[in-house]
């Protein structure tokens, strides 16, 4: 699940996605916080896509988390606008967003990392993340190592954390079994959400 607080569930776009959303929910939608974020590496001038799951919707923050040294945080740093995308195969629904990104506030960060498992903070502490390894045993020997060390506490690593996008355009698809999908979409423009649809 994401953890949805202070946003106005009664305002577009953001009302639309709740009710996506709830309705996803109620039909088991398995990973219903996976989200595919899309980002521009500057140095080979290539769009690249990893899943990662969404961990909070506050007010228009949505924030997840990762290695700040990563390839993707590379790709942040150099180029702020990103793409993001939902999909819900249980409704036949996704949800594409465009959206600005940046780092979360370090209280955020700290918050979450300490909720999270030992397991999960042991390997984030170890990992260089997108880096080239030897051998997969190596690192999770290293990760095993950690874990054995008694009164293990871990502090959150300043290369480790929150990164917060905001969206300025939706578009919200749902699927139609003749191909008369329905496409809305809210793009902001001049302080204010236009509201408008595609053609399928």
């Amino acid at each position: 699940m994401i953890n949805i607080t202070d946003i106005n569930t009664k305002e577009e776009p953001y009302s639309s996605f709740f009710k996506v959303y709830k309705k996803a929910l109620s039909s088991n939608q398995k990973s219903i916080e996976a989200i595919c974020i899309s980002s521009l590496n500057k140095t080979s001038n290539e769009v690249e896509s990893r899943m990662v799951n969404l961990k909070y919707i506050t007010n228009d923050e949505w924030i997840f988390f990762t290695n700040y040294n990563s390839e993707k945080a590379k790709n942040f740093k150099y180029h702020s606008q990103v793409s993001a995308l939902f999909f819900w195969e249980s409704i036949n629904a996704q949800i594409r967003i465009k959206a600005t990104i940046r780092k979360s506030p370090i209280e955020i960060s700290d918050k979450h990392f300490a909720i999270r498992s030992k397991d999960k903070n042991a390997l984030a502490y170890i990992s260089c993340q997108s880096k080239k390894i030897t051998s997969l045993s190596s690192l999770e020997q290293k990760h095993k190592q950690l874990l054995k060390q008694k009164d293990l506490t871990i502090i959150r690593p300043d290369y480790w954390g929150g990164y917060s996008f905001t969206p300025y355009y939706f578009e919200f698809w749902h699927g139609h079994d003749a191909r008369l999908n329905r496409r809305e979409v809210y793009e902001f423009s001049e302080g204010k959400w236009e509201n408008y649809f595609l053609q399928p």
